[in-house]
Order: C-alpha cells, then sequence, then structure tokens
C-alpha cells in the first residue's frame, strides 16, 4: 500500500509540476517574437473615449524565450530627416539634440503573471538615464494577432498600446 500512495503522490507532482511548465512556455510563446506598434492611444478621463496619442507613434517591441524585452517607440516619421548626428561626439546641433528626444528605448528583464493578465518589465537600460532599473507593469490582453498593453503606473495609466506580431521584413 505504502508504495502505491507514494507513486501516487509522485505522478500527481509530476503532473503538475508538467502543466506549470507547459503553462510558462505556453505564456512565453504567445509573447515572444516581434510586434510593430499598430496604436498608441490614451483614454480620455471624461468621455472615457481612445484617442491616438500626440499624432501618433511607431515603434516596436521585441519578447525572445529567455525573459529578454527591448522596446523602440517613435514619433511617426521620425526616420525621415535630414539631420545628421554623430555617434559618441560632443558637438551635435540643437536641432538634432531636439529630434533625438523623440526615440524612446529601454531593454529589460521580463516576467508574466498570467492570473493578473500582468507583463512586467525589470529594465536593465533605458534612454532616459533616469529610467535605469526601474520596473514596470502592463496589464496584457491578446485578440488573434494583437497585443494590448497597458501600462499600471499612475503617470501612464490611460495609456493603450496595441501591437501587431509582425517581422522587419514584413516592412520592407
Amino acid at each position: 500500500m505504502r508504495i502505491k500512495e507514494i507513486l501516487l503522490i509522485l505522478s500527481i507532482t509530476a503532473l503538475i509540476i508538467g502543466c506549470n511548465h507547459k503553462n510558462r512556455d505556453t505564456d512565453i510563446n504567445r509573447f515572444s517574437g516581434l510586434w510593430s506598434l499598430y496604436v498608441m492611444e490614451q483614454q480620455d478621463s471624461v468621455t472615457g473615449e481612445w484617442k491616438e496619442w500626440r499624432n501618433g507613434m511607431q515603434g516596436y517591441i521585441l519578447y525572445d524565450e529567455k525573459d529578454n524585452m527591448a522596446l523602440h517607440l517613435t514619433t511617426k516619421g521620425y526616420e525621415n530627416t535630414d539631420l545628421r548626428f554623430p555617434n559618441f561626439v560632443d558637438s551635435i546641433s540643437t536641432d538634432a539634440l531636439k529630434h533625438l528626444t523623440n526615440s524612446y528605448v529601454y531593454f529589460a528583464k521580463y516576467t508574466i503573471d498570467e492570473k493578473q493578465n500582468i507583463v512586467e518589465h525589470a529594465r536593465i537600460s533605458h534612454s532616459n538615464p533616469e529610467m535605469w532599473n526601474e520596473v514596470v507593469r502592463r496589464r496584457f490582453t491578446f485578440s488573434g494577432d494583437t497585443l494590448i498593453l497597458q501600462p499600471i503606473e499612475k503617470k501612464t495609466a490611460g495609456l493603450r498600446l496595441k501591437w501587431i506580431r509582425d517581422s522587419v521584413s514584413n516592412n520592407k
């Protein structure tokens, strides 16, 4: 009797661990890949309507299977400029500096809380030095090939970013 009970407990434990592992793989697979920003919206605090934020944004978010992610957002048409940007030098025009402020980039480690539908980004670098090592949380939903992220933090609450599963080669 004792051996049967031990085998039953081990079987149930293996099944639970296997299911949890499978769910984690499924969660990561749902996020994994390159996503192109479809629209970034802000909710009107009075009417509740969603309106495009700041005349439109563009960008990408990338999640891999090893809990790494990267985000790059810019104003629409950011790449269409005649300005030139020397790398790692101390002389750059004021117009070029102003243009660079329209580019927002960070890299992070991510975790998924499937029960609360939250993805957490533990930033390891950021285009704004003040935001290095911050942890931010995004409520997520999936609708077909669309990933919807909504910041939870007070200063960015009311934003909604819709991402379409994409690849760079589709944009050429």
